[in-house]
């Protein structure tokens, strides 16, 4: 006999993840060298770099921050058909958000390296971290770029660094500018953070902390004039204080030595709660 079917209560409301107000919020676009933008909210970073044959965009925060960035681009005179390249630093909701709707608005090619591509294709699901906590719209990598490969345009090259120090697929990027009539050095140092991760006889990741061992050492050794970071607060950057954008330089080097200690004292910590094993 089949069942008496007995009314249930509605199924539960999707629950998106939130985040905090800074990563939100708007600033107006400002010049960091000659032909680099900063285009982001006050603490996500997205820069866009003008060249001679189109522009480069080079992350994008989160997934609603799609409109504010074509706006902001438009602002600078920047049209979507002049986006040559977008480039992300790791695919984390809260960067590579937006990547989907910037890649239909501008036609651009999408360049990541292999383990990005496979994120972004899962829209950030099943991470290795944070299992389905902050998915975005998936996108199609188009070009795969290797460790040390370089993408030129309009007389520019921006090279690939691998520095795996977050997430698999982490990827720092760097370029030559011009500032007060001098070449300028500026490296897009990806983050350096394990917030939460399982450090110590990881399943999924069992040389997790080897990974970020080559990750600080590669970013020490980056040209780096100029550090920017994907949270701008992270290498002191205040963008939302248009009088006080940098007032606390870092160097590559003292970004990656105080990553790396914050790394120690975290496996001190873990390796405590195991009994110290």
């Amino acid at each position: 006999m089949p069942r008496t079917l007995v009314a249930a209560e509605p199924l539960p409301q999707l629950q998106a993840y939130e985040v905090r107000e800074s990563w939100r919020q708007p600033i107006a676009p400002f010049a960091i060298a000659d032909r680099t933008w900063y285009i982001g909210t006050a603490g996500l970073a997205a820069l866009v770099v003008r060249t001679d044959d189109g522009a480069v965009v080079i992350d994008g925060g989160m997934p609603q921050a799609a409109p504010m960035l074509l706006e902001h681009l438009a602002g600078l005179g920047i049209a979507p058909a002049e986006v040559r390249y977008l480039l992300t630093s790791h695919a984390h909701g809260d960067h590579a958000g937006p990547m989907a709707a910037l890649k239909r608005a501008t036609g651009a090619t999408l360049a990541g390296n292999a383990e990005t591509a496979v994120l972004l294709a899962r829209g950030g699901s099943d991470d290795i971290h944070f299992g389905d906590g902050i998915v975005f719209p998936p996108v199609e990598v188009d070009r795969i770029v290797m460790d040390g490969e370089t993408i030129e345009l309009g007389g520019m090259a921006f090279t690939a660094h691998a520095t795996p120090a977050h997430t698999p697929g982490s990827t720092s990027w760097t370029w030559t500018d011009t500032r007060d009539g001098k070449p300028l050095a500026i490296a897009y140092a990806d983050s350096a953070t394990a917030p939460g991760y399982d450090l110590l006889d990881n399943p999924r990741y069992p040389r997790i902390v080897d990974d970020y061992r080559r990750g600080f050492a590669t970013m020490r050794a980056l040209p780096c004039d100029l550090l920017v970071t994907p949270h701008p607060d992270a290498s002191g950057w205040t963008p939302q204080d248009a009088g006080n954008r940098h007032p606390h330089p870092m160097t590559c080097a003292a970004y990656a030595d105080a990553a790396e200690a914050r790394l120690d004292a975290a496996l001190e910590t873990q390796r405590a709660a195991q009994g110290g094993r």
